[in-house]
């Protein structure tokens, strides 16, 4: 679950000079190796990584109680339980469900559940789990009160803000792991630490200790105790998110290595909530594939294995924490998750949204993946997602091999499949196994070629046979041609044409055939990509708009969305059947955040479908 208040400034930007630091991480994850202490040093570390891949399922997004206003209740959690059966009666596998946020008491102290919503607790949660041999899950606040009023034990590890607890200091973490204790002899077996704050001072040591001495002591005693955890419990399995993963706010700001310690207590870290790119696209949901496979290669660089990174993109529901998705493109996101060969695969929220044809796609997607997590070899390849060429993730084993691959650009792409693995089979007499609408993308020897936004699976050796085909994404519609047109767009004068801010105006003659893609970004002088952050649909943030012969015409647009994590960009389509060939058309776009030291570029492209 995502920590809202991680974009504190309104905007975020990227820079390619930002990427260095990136590589500077992979350095400092290096000087991490040693341990935090001496006393550490001889310890025998306990085993973190999954003896093999899980599947879970996740119920946020079915509520969302952060950016909307559906609590989570006792009949909406076994509705979703019931949801769960009804997919594995289907042969969707599922291993864990997981509760996430605000299952608890405020007063509670994480012992009791929140009286409203589960008069009777957990147990018919718990019963029907351990009936059909489904292990429970539970989300917790690792030392940030949120929600939560702190136990009279807590007091002593209270901050002088009272917003959070120390973990080296009182009595909150021997009773934080006393909680883990109940929550494991009920039959919770997977543990979700979110909203780690590992600056807390406690207010007995304000002024007494600096900052950076609190933060080490809070990780030193935090890991020791998850340390002593697993050594009790070696079947549990222990997923970090917030806090426990540096800043993942943004694609562009590089991940604050972990500290490798970290990686025998932890089986999985989350790379990040689902939002969109700093590239535009027509299609919004590929641009928010684009975000999370950013995420999951700068982990990759910070030195995190990929079979240990969580992208947790693949949120299901009508809620605003996923942008009222619903199932929109979900299976294109759902492969790349799977591509990734993270061993911690999760499905969150409404799943009454998927059919019994969806749980059969889904069901033969994880025959397929499962021996390739388990016994294959998974690489990244190709481009960084957010620079806008194309890139991809290849899972290879003796079978055989498949590359996923996108081209997150507004260009026709060839893309080479690179030779990932000494043992994989030769590239040729392949198969696309799945790929967008609209393009059929054209198979070559060693290569594929690509529309724009648009991502194709291809198999070799064994999985080039036709019983591993997984069709089309239907719900993203790549065009068969796309080339950008010698457009220049002048800026309007402050506060004309009845502006609020920036904005730019272009006339230009309608193309001969097809129709026209139109794409805005908005940057900093130094033309680093700037999102901003706005309650308001971002339609009414960034406004594209045309007109031929005096008219409107209709534009086609899927930005228009409350967007909590922000946008830097629009994206719109005239159709063909809207334009009057060769006569002039007015475009203006505008962008409504009044900073002077902001700008936005316009680009217009010729597209035919």
């Amino acid at each position: 679950m995502r920590r809202r208040a991680a974009i504190g400034n309104n905007r975020v930007t990227t820079t390619a000079a930002k990427r260095w630091r990136i590589a500077a991480c992979l350095v400092l994850f290096c000087l991490t190796l040693r341990p935090w202490n001496a006393q550490s040093q001889g310890d025998t570390p306990a085993r973190a990584l999954l003896p093999a891949p899980v599947w879970v399922y996740n119920d946020w997004s079915a509520y969302d109680e952060l950016s909307d206003n559906v609590p989570l209740t006792e009949k909406l959690a076994m509705r979703e339980l019931d949801q769960v059966l009804r997919l594995r009666a289907l042969g969707v596998r599922f291993d864990y469900y997981v509760m996430d946020a605000f299952w608890y008491d405020p007063n509670g102290g994480y012992r009791t559940w929140r009286k409203d919503d589960w008069p009777n607790g957990p147990d018919q949660w718990l019963a029907v789990l351990k009936a059909n041999g489904v292990k429970p899950g539970l989300w917790f606040s690792t030392n940030t009160l949120l929600h939560m009023e702190p136990a009279s034990k807590w007091r002593d590890s209270l901050t002088t803000s009272q917003t959070a607890v120390a973990l080296y200091r009182g009595g909150f973490l021997p009773d934080f792991m006393d909680v883990m204790d109940y929550w494991y002899d009920r039959g919770v077996r997977l543990f979700k630490f979110d909203m780690a704050d590992f600056d807390a001072v406690a207010s007995a040591d304000e002024g007494r200790i600096t900052t950076r001495e609190a933060r080490l002591k809070n990780l030193v005693a935090f890991h020791s105790a998850l340390q002593g955890f697993r050594r009790k419990h070696p079947d549990v399995v222990l997923v970090g998110f917030n806090g426990l993963v540096g800043d993942i706010g943004s694609e562009a700001t590089p991940v604050r290595p972990l500290n490798a310690r970290w990686l025998d207590v932890f089986d999985s870290f989350y790379s990040g909530d689902p939002r969109p790119s700093n590239i535009p696209a027509m299609n919004f949901w590929r641009s928010v594939d684009v975000y999370s496979d950013q995420m999951v290669r700068s982990f990759e660089q910070a030195g995190i294995p990929l079979s240990r990174i969580d992208s947790t993109n693949v949120m299901l529901g009508d809620t605003g924490t996923n942008y009222h998705r619903e199932k929109r493109a979900w299976r294109s996101s759902l492969l790349l998750m799977v591509s990734h060969g993270g061993w911690l695969n999760t499905v969150h929220g409404n799943l009454e949204f998927l059919d019994d044809a969806d749980a059969r796609w889904l069901a033969k997607v994880q025959q397929i993946y499962d021996p390739l997590q388990r016994k294959g070899v998974t690489k990244s390849f190709g481009g960084i997602p957010g620079d806008g060429y194309p890139y991809g993730f290849g899972s290879v084993s003796e079978e055989g091999v498949i590359y996923t691959v996108v081209n997150p650009s507004q260009r026709m792409r060839t893309v080479r499949l690179p030779q990932l693995a000494p043992f994989q089979p030769r590239l040729e007499d392949g198969r696309v196994l799945f790929h967008d609408s609209g393009f059929d993308p054209p198979l070559g020897k060693s290569s594929i070629r690509l529309g724009p936004e648009q991502l194709a699976l291809i198999g070799f050796g064994d999985y080039a046979g036709p019983q591993y085909d997984l069709g089309t994404e239907e719900d993203v519609r790549v065009p068969r041609h796309i080339e950008r047109l010698p457009v220049n767009f002048k800026r309007l004068a402050s506060g004309q044409a009845d502006q609020p801010a920036e904005a730019l105006e272009a006339s230009f003659p309608a193309p001969e055939a097809g129709g026209l893609r139109i794409t805005l970004r908005q940057l900093d002088h130094d033309d680093d990509v700037m999102r901003s952050v706005t309650d308001k649909k971002m339609g009414d943030h960034f406004k594209i708009a045309a007109w031929q012969d005096g008219k409107p015409i209709p534009i086609e647009v899927h930005y228009d969305k409350v967007i909590w994590s922000g946008l830097a960009w629009g994206v719109g389509e005239i159709r063909s059947e809207n334009l009057i060939r060769g006569e002039p058309i007015l475009v203006r776009l505008s962008g409504a955040d009044n900073d002077p030291a902001l700008h936005i570029e316009g680009r217009v492209y010729q597209v035919e479908y």
